[in-house]
């Protein structure tokens, strides 16, 4: 097992499973690269998956009939993706997955998943509690939507017009929202003097860079974190 699969379980829900167990679990799983923009898994799909993001961001959104967007996880290092998949009856994935930015995925095989779980109590629990990690996380995020701090706000705008985008960072393009700081500012609910004062801490901060017409989102997975959400919220 590389050391950065080991670092990515190190910070998941696996962590505390004894290593011959762990090991049983990952048997057979599969690394892959998922290029910036490119979807994993589409709303409406029924296989069974489970995935560990080893490292960039993943993200998990759903889609209005009217195109528009709306993102319900960031998904970093450590992030445990498809569990529910694994034993909902009749399980439809009600939202789509797609990389935001150039990410490592570690593929575990859902029939060895599901024997270890029936096998070792230990597993179940580590699987329990991403899941109830999850929902937690919901409802945080349900409050989060009214609560939210300016910065909160302003950083889950830049990375959902972003992500909309996310197509064209493939290739070395980076990340950014084409957004002027007066439409930040209506979309938030806030002035253009706040925007522009939250903008000045985030790039203090090295998260973004502001230019003519756009936000560039420099260091998108520390961004997430912002939300205030855990590390896959």
């Amino acid at each position: 097992m590389d050391a950065d699969v080991r670092r990515a379980i190190a910070m998941s829900h696996l962590r505390g499973l004894p290593p011959p167990v762990l090991a049983d679990l990952v048997a057979g799983a599969v690394r892959s690269k998922v290029p910036a923009g490119a979807v994993t898994h589409r709303e409406g799909e029924g296989a069974p998956h489970i995935e560990l993001v080893v490292s960039g961001v993943v993200r998990v959104f759903v889609t209005a009939p009217d195109g528009r967007t709306m993102t319900i996880r960031y998904c970093r290092s450590g992030a445990l993706i498809g569990v529910m998949s694994l034993f909902s009856a009749g399980f439809t994935l009600p939202a789509t997955i797609q990389a935001l930015v150039d990410a490592d995925v570690l593929r575990l095989s859902p029939r060895v998943a599901r024997t270890a779980v029936e096998r070792d109590v230990r597993v179940a629990r580590a699987l329990l509690a991403e899941q109830s990690e999850r929902a937690l996380n919901f409802v945080h995020e349900i409050a989060g939507g009214a609560f939210a701090t300016m910065r909160q706000r302003v950083a889950r705008h830049l990375l959902d017009l972003a992500s909309e985008r996310a197509s064209e960072c493939a290739g070395g393009h980076e990340l950014a929202a084409p957004v002027t700081q007066r439409e930040l500012a209506d979309a938030v609910g806030t002035v253009r003097e706040v925007v522009v004062r939250v903008l000045r801490e985030l790039r203090g901060d090295g998260l973004v860079r502001t230019e003519r017409d756009r936000i560039v989102l420099v260091d998108p997975e520390h961004l997430t974190q912002e939300l205030g959400w855990n590390r896959c919220s």
